[in-house]
C-alpha cells in the first residue's frame, strides 16, 4: 500500500511516499480501516522532526522506520477483530485518534484499536471528521477528567490559545456542554479573536499583552478557577495562571517545558493550586482505561448531529506528500487557526492520486 512516513527523521523535507505492506487482518480488538482523511496537529511535526518528548522513552517504543505518520483519521471499516464485532461492520464510516505507537493515519490502510473509534457523525464529511478527534480527546480528558469542572459550576476558566484546535474545542466543551457562565481565551489577531468567540469564547484578551491586568479589568461576574495552557511555553503562564487562579483552583498543560521551576515565587502554593497534566496518548501508551477515547468520540458525534458542537476546520489540503508537507508547514508556522484537514478528494484529487 501506499503511505507518507519519514525514512529519517528531520525536516519537512524528509516527509516521502512509500510503499509499505498492507496491513495484516485484525485481531483481538482491532479494526481494518481505509483511510479517506486525516489531519495535522502540532505532535506530528515534533514527532516528525524527531523531538517529540512528552515520553521520555518515545523513540525506542516508535514503529521502525520508515514511519507512517499521523494521528488523526477517518474512514470506512473494511475488517474487524473478532472482540470489535459486536459494535462494528464492515462499511461502517469512523473517525479516531490512534496510538502513539503503531503506524498512522497518513496511509491507505490502517490497523486502528476499535475501543478508541467511533461511528463518525452524520453530518460531516470525512476530512470535518478527522479533524476533531485528537483535539477533542485531549480537551475533555484536561477539563473533564484531570480538572474536573463539574457542569454548571459558578466558576470561569481562563484558555490559553482560543483560536488553536484544542483551545477552540475546549472553548465549547466548556460553554456548551459544561455551562460555565465565562470563557475567557487569549488571542492576538482579529481573525483568532473572531474565530474564538465562534468557538465560545465569553471574552478574549491579548496574548501579547498582560493577561493578568486584562482579565481583571474585565471585572467577571465570577472567579477565575480554572486555566488551561494549550500554547508554549507552559512556564511561561505559570505566574499568570497563579496570579489569577481563585484559590484552590486547577492549572492544566497539555505542553512539555523544562523549566516548571518558576513555579516558585509564585502564588500556587499560597492558594493551594493544583497544577496537573493532560496528554491523549496516556491510556493507549500504558494500555490503561481503553474504552474511554471511543466513549467521548460517541458523545462527540451526536453533540455534532445536533448541531450542539461545531466542527473547527479551516483548511483542507489533498492528501498527498505535498499536502502533508503543506500542513505540517501551516502548523509550524505557527498562524494556524482551527485545524488543517486532508482529504483524498480535496481540491479535485483523484483516489488513486492519494498518499502519493
Amino acid at each position: 500500500m501506499k503511505a507518507i512516513a519519514v525514512e529519517k527523521y528531520g525536516p519537512i523535507e524528509n516527509i516521502i511516499s512509500v510503499n509499505v505492506p498492507k496491513p495484516a487482518d485484525p485481531q483481538g480488538h482491532d479494526l481494518l480501516i481505509r483511510v479517506k482523511a486525516c489531519s495535522v496537529n502540532p505532535v506530528d511535526t515534533k514527532v516528525r522532526a524527531g523531538i517529540y518528548d512528552d515520553y521520555p522513552d518515545y523513540y525506542t517504543r516508535a514503529p521502525a522506520l520508515p514511519q507512517i505518520l499521523g494521528f488523526d483519521g477517518a474512514g470506512l471499516v473494511e475488517r474487524v477483530g473478532p472482540d470489535a464485532a459486536e459494535r462494528f461492520h464492515p462499511g461502517d464510516p469512523v473517525f479516531y485518534s490512534g496510538s502513539p505507537i503503531r503506524a498512522g493515519s497518513n496511509a491507505e490502510w490502517q490497523l486502528v484499536d476499535a475501543r478508541s473509534v467511533s461511528l463518525k457523525p452524520q453530518r460531516l464529511s470525512f476530512v470535518e471528521a478527522a479533524a476533531l478527534p485528537l483535539t477533542w480527546v485531549t480537551a475533555w480528558e484536561a477539563l473533564v477528567e484531570r480538572m474536573e469542572i463539574r457542569e454548571g459550576e459558578e466558576a470561569g476558566i481562563l484558555i490559553v490559545n482560543g483560536a488553536g484546535g484544542v483551545g477552540s474545542v475546549a472553548s465549547q466543551i466548556a460553554r456548551t456542554v459544561l455551562r460555565l457562565p465565562v470563557v475567557v481565551t487569549t488571542t492576538s489577531r482579529p481573525e483568532t479573536t473572531a474565530f474564538s468567540k465562534e468557538m465560545g469564547a465569553t471574552h478574549t484578551v491579548n496574548h501579547r499583552e498582560d493577561v493578568v491586568e486584562q482579565v481583571r479589568a474585565l471585572k467577571l461576574p465570577v472567579p477565575i478557577k480554572y486555566v488551561f495552557i494549550t500554547h508554549t511555553p507552559t512556564s511561561g503562564y505559570l505566574a499568570p495562571a497563579a496570579a489569577l487562579c481563585a484559590p484552590f483552583g486547577k492549572v492544566c498543560s497539555i505542553v512539555q517545558d523544562q523549566e516548571l521551576d518558576k513555579m516558585y515565587g509564585t502564588e500556587f502554593l499560597a492558594k493551594s493550586l493544583t497544577f496537573v497534566w493532560a496528554l491523549l496518548g496516556t491510556k493507549p501508551y500504558y494500555g490503561v482505561d481503553l474504552e474511554s477515547h471511543g466513549k467521548i468520540l460517541r458523545d462527540l458525534a451526536k453533540w455534532i448531529d445536533e448541531g450542539k458542537i461545531k466542527c473547527h476546520l479551516q483548511q483542507q489540503v489533498p492528501l498527498t506528500t505535498e499536502g502533508v508537507r503543506k500542513a505540517h508547514q501551516i502548523i509550524e508556522d505557527g498562524k494556524a487557526i482551527g485545524k488543517v484537514g486532508l482529504g483524498i478528494d480535496v481540491d479535485g484529487l483523484a483516489e488513486e492520486q492519494a498518499f502519493a
